[in-house]
């Protein structure tokens, strides 16, 4: 979806941005319940001084946006470095935290060198008043190799001087991967985690309004059925539900309707077959409205 594409249907829905971006803005932070402890997680393992938070979450759960909004939100007296799709071998992951750090480096130096920039570089911002947290996104990317380096990264720390708190953001994959028999030391240094679920039936038809809201109209353009077959659909991810949904604002435009309904999220649904849809909670859905034709479509009882 385009910025063209908003364009086209920003003034017939009275817009003034467009609501349902895939772009991780904090501005648009919706906070259910599960974002509102994942978010407190983070908080809390920062600042009891844990020396590993793991926060993971599926595909499109919202997991990148409580980083945005923590990098955004962080004191001072922190320095945050953000890691993203770390790939590399032994030395390449000091790279990758350096650069993070604002620290750039020569390809060649060798391990020991680096780390010693590395722990120098810690006792810098302690020195300054500062604490270092290493913030790794999409951390299932890392082998076990790579976590286990990570935990020597946090023997920097001593009985007094806390140096380095690590935060890794990633899909379950990650939790599997720590729940490796060999992974027991690294499992032992993680003080805080939490798992970020997919919205609920009724946190999606906020979620939506909200969104809306801040784009510029409290008007309802989703009818609750809409909503809720969004949320079947979705699974209650939030980047999915901004795909169907900016999708169906364009398809509501085209058919010059000033509201949306379920028939027209399930035209939605059975034309993007790109989407990781919930195609088999939508056709229940369907299937349920049919064989319950009182009931209002698309609540259930």
């Amino acid at each position: 979806m385009t910025a063209s594409h908003f364009q086209i249907y920003s003034r017939h829905f009275g817009l003034r941005e467009r609501p349902f971006s895939l772009l991780p803005d904090p501005d648009f932070l919706f906070w259910s319940a599960n974002h509102t402890k994942a978010y407190a997680m983070l908080e809390y393992g920062i600042a009891t001084l844990a020396p590993i938070t793991v926060i993971t979450g599926e595909i499109g759960a919202g997991k990148t946006t409580l980083i945005r909004q923590l990098l955004r939100a962080a004191p001072r007296d922190l320095r945050i470095g953000l890691v993203s799709n770390a790939l590399g071998h032994r030395g390449g992951l000091l790279h990758w935290v350096l650069s993070a750090l604002g620290r750039d480096v020569a390809a060649k130096l060798p391990y020991a060198r680096l780390f010693a920039l590395f722990e120098t570089l810690l006792r810098d911002e302690l020195a300054a008043g500062r604490h270092t947290v290493l913030v790794f996104d999409e951390a299932q990317n890392l082998s076990a190799r790579m976590l286990e380096e990570l935990r020597c990264f946090s023997n920097v720390n001593g009985e007094k001087d806390e140096l380095l708190q690590i935060v890794l953001v990633g899909q379950p994959e990650l939790n599997r991967i720590i729940g490796q028999p060999r992974m027991l030391q690294f499992a032992q240094r993680v003080s805080a985690q939490f798992h970020l679920h997919g919205l609920s039936a009724e946190a999606v038809r906020g979620y939506i309004a909200h969104r809306l809201k801040i784009a510029g109209t409290e008007r309802e353009i989703f009818t609750p059925a809409a909503c809720n077959l969004v949320h079947l659909a979705s699974r209650g991810l939030p980047r999915v539900i901004n795909q169907i949904c900016d999708y169906a604002l364009v398809y509501a435009f085209a058919d010059d309707l000033t509201a949306i309904d379920a028939d027209l999220i399930r035209d939605v649904v059975a034309d993007r077959h790109n989407l990781p849809l919930n195609l088999d909670g939508a056709a229940a859905s369907a299937r349920a409205e049919v064989q319950a034709p009182s009931l209002s479509p698309g609540i259930a009882k």
